[in-house]
């Protein structure tokens, strides 16, 4: 399969905005009162809450890893491509 660059470059951009935004919806969780069982953050133990929003976003940032790597490995091919 070949990419355009265009497309590589919508991958990257996808990769970039997932790093940009997951992780600080991390901090919003952690911080998160629901997160913790005594109610307060920090304090207590994590409840599920925590634990089912930490694997979305370890989810989505293995995925959106991937994304940006595929589209930086289509953008480095298209360029060792020789044009017609």
């Amino acid at each position: 399969m070949v990419l355009s660059r265009g497309s590589s470059l919508f991958l990257v951009g996808v990769g970039v905005w997932t790093w940009v935004i997951w992780p600080r919806f991390a901090v919003a969780i952690w911080n998160d009162p629901r997160a913790w069982s005594a109610g307060a953050v920090g304090e207590g133990s994590p409840t599920s809450f925590l634990w089912v929003h930490a694997l979305l976003i370890a989810a989505s940032l293995a995925i959106g890893t991937t994304v940006g790597v595929l589209g930086i490995r289509g953008w480095l091919a298209s360029r060792r491509r020789p044009t017609a």
